[in-house]
């Protein structure tokens, strides 16, 4: 199933296309199957949210798609350049140069500020933005110079998307990031997505098990046992402010 044939895209201008995208993982002798032939196509600029109950594939569908994986069977391009081969070198750069990743947990060193785990990227990027200016993006621009634990969850959450848009990049995937937020606090973090999506123009991907946030996306994809089963366009998109849960 092609997402193509279901829903005009935001853009014309594919970013991702994924076709047949089959995951199994062998445990010892079982194998569970985490992705079964699925066909998918991702847009420049546009904002998905992936609903699915645990053990869907979301996940797995979006560390294929950030190159974190590789497929068992299926091809993955990114802008036509095949991701599907494992060529750790590759995938590395393609990594570096070209996607930000915003987790559940916020993986910030404890003994650097806010300010140094964002520059811990702007280092090795190669259009970065300055940390401040990231760090003010997303609102804090007030708390350079403090460490993790002097911030709440959802500052430092914001610090990780702050760190994770400093390199510009392309594609911003976000694995549950409001997962350990309460509602308002989540609801900051996702205003900051937003931002960051409409500003940027960044082609932004959101996991999520809430259905309420499906609604200020351009495009909401359900999986359910490793298969795309319905795409759903909004053609009236609501606010994180608005959102209820």
């Amino acid at each position: 199933m092609t997402l193509t044939s279901l829903s005009n895209p935001v853009s014309t201008h594919s970013v991702y296309q994924a076709r047949g995208i089959t995951k199994v993982y062998r445990m010892g002798e079982v194998e569970v199957h985490a992705l079964r032939g699925v066909d998918l196509d991702l847009y420049e600029g546009e904002f998905i949210v992936l609903l699915g109950p645990s053990g869907s594939g979301k996940s797995t569908l979006l560390n294929i798609l950030g190159g974190l994986d590789v497929p068992t069977a299926g091809t993955v391009t990114y802008r036509g350049k095949d991701l599907t081969s494992d060529d750790d070198a590759l995938l590395t750069s393609y990594r570096r140069n070209h996607v930000g990743f915003v987790f559940q947990f916020y993986n910030l060193i404890p003994s650097l500020t806010a300010r140094e785990n964002v520059a811990l990227v702007t280092e090795i990027a190669k259009n970065p933005m300055v940390p401040k200016d990231a760090l003010e993006m997303v609102g804090l621009g007030h708390r350079l110079d403090h460490f993790p634990a002097q911030l709440s969850g959802g500052e430092q959450q914001r610090v990780a998307i702050a760190r994770a848009v400093s390199k510009q990049p392309d594609v911003l995937l976000c694995d549950e990031p409001t997962g350990a937020l309460d509602i308002q606090t989540g609801i900051v973090v996702l205003e900051v997505i937003q931002r960051v999506n409409q500003e940027l123009g960044t082609t932004t991907a959101v996991i999520t098990h809430n259905a309420a946030i499906a609604d200020m996306a351009d495009r909401v994809i359900h999986l359910a046992d490793g298969h795309i089963t319905t795409v759903k366009r909004n053609t009236h998109k609501i606010p994180p402010s608005e959102l209820r849960w």
